[in-house]
């Protein structure tokens, strides 16, 4: 019975004996693998030293240097257009004709009216002259001469009357064609022959003429915006400039203009025009810029921004936005060295120029920085490394 109690025992015994073995192997395996493996793939970049612009943006239209609306001044049926839609058309040009029947009409009564206005002027003009003599005499009354005068008087205001009512005749008569006040490009008629226009709710403007070369573009800036931008202006000089009443004074061209598709307009340009004060319901300040346009390409209504430079950071040192980590605050990059190793520097960022940031403190030009990897390295790890490939900057992002 004694030795039937002993055997459990000894059998647990084996067992543990046999687990604690295995552990132990285990643990040295794995140290021996964790020993061998190949070092952690990392990709980096190398950091930049170089000088980098700095750029503010703006989104704004394009509009005409002069965008002037086609009126109907008087009513009437309109009977004829006399250009192409959508063409250049020259100052003076006939543009649209309306029905001239009834202004016809008008001016020759206002014509017949002052006929006889005129023929009643010379009548009493004829009875003073008689009149005149005779109270001299005492031949006629005092009453009598005074009334031919008044009657004169009332004589020559007619005609007067009736002058400006064949010469306001004569201007509603001109109405009825409608030149091109200046030369530009016409658009589309919101108006056809047949129509009546020149009273709501028929048309009134009947169409949009455009001077384009050069053309202009309204912005909005922010008042922060705004400050930086005044600031670089008066510190170029160019408040002087601003001041100086002689309009023959350059306008400094410097501005440049992003279109809808990425690509940038051949002709920089300048600030033109500009709103008296900030508007307090946006806080924005409006601002339109001049650009030339020989070739008639841009047209008003565009979609464009517009890049101003307003300060040149000198030799600074520039890395991925990637490779920039946060952690309680304080801003840090992993640097690998000549031999491998991982070392992690906190560093004082810059503003942010396309893909890439500025570092004003603890990276140089020339040092490697990891990009892709950095939440399995450490420091004083050993890894080995790739180039990292940047995608392409964003069209129009300044650097």
């Amino acid at each position: 019975m004694g030795i039937s109690r002993r055997r459990p025992l000894g059998c647990l015994l084996v067992f543990l004996f046999a687990i604690l073995a295995l552990t132990g192997c285990g643990e040295r395996g794995a140290g021996t693998v964790s020993e061998n493996a190949p070092p952690l793939e990392v990709l980096v970049s190398t950091a930049e030293q170089r000088d980098v612009p700095l750029h503010i943006e703006m989104v704004g239209a394009t509009l005409g240097t002069q965008d002037v609306p086609i009126r109907a001044r008087v009513e009437g049926f309109l009977e004829s257009m006399e250009f192409q839609e959508g063409t250049f058309v020259n100052k003076g040009d006939l543009l649209y004709t309306i029905d001239a029947q009834p202004f016809q009409a008008k001016l020759v009564a206002a014509q017949s009216q002052l006929a006889g206005a005129r023929t009643v002027l010379i009548k009493s003009e004829a009875d003073l002259a008689r009149i005149r003599p005779l109270a001299e005499m005492k031949a006629v009354s005092e009453q009598d001469l005074d009334s031919s005068v008044a009657l004169e008087a009332g004589a020559k205001a007619s005609v007067r009357a009736s002058e400006a009512a064949v010469d306001l005749a004569e201007i509603e008569l001109s109405y009825t064609r409608i030149m091109a006040p200046i030369d530009g490009l016409i658009g589309i008629s919101k108006a056809r022959p047949g129509e009546f226009v020149g009273r709501e709710p028929n048309p009134v403007v009947l169409n949009t003429l455009s001077d384009i070369d050069p053309i202009r573009v309204r912005f909005s800036i922010s008042e922060r915006e705004y400050l930086i931008m005044a600031r670089t202006y008066m510190a170029s000089g160019r408040a002087d400039k601003r001041d100086n009443d002689d309009e023959d004074e350059e306008r400094p061209q410097d501005l440049v203009l992003l279109l809808a598709d990425g690509s940038e307009h051949k002709y920089q340009g300048g600030i033109v025009a500009a709103s008296q004060s900030i508007d307090q319901d946006t806080g924005t300040y409006t601002l339109e810029a001049s650009f030339p346009n020989p070739s008639r390409f841009l047209l008003p209504g565009q979609f464009a921004r517009v890049r101003a430079l307003y300060e040149v950071l000198e030799d600074r040192a520039v890395i991925p936005r990637q490779a920039v980590s946060e952690l309680q605050g304080l801003f840090r990059v992993y640097v690998v060295d000549a031999s491998g190793t991982v070392e992690v520097r906190t560093v004082e960022l810059g503003p942010e120029t396309g893909y890439d940031i500025v570092i004003n403190q603890g990276i140089s030009g020339g040092d490697t920085v990891i990009v892709e990897g950095l939440q399995k390295v450490r420091p004083g790890m050993k890894v080995s490394t790739r180039p990292f490939a940047p995608a392409p900057a964003p069209p129009g992002v300044g650097g």
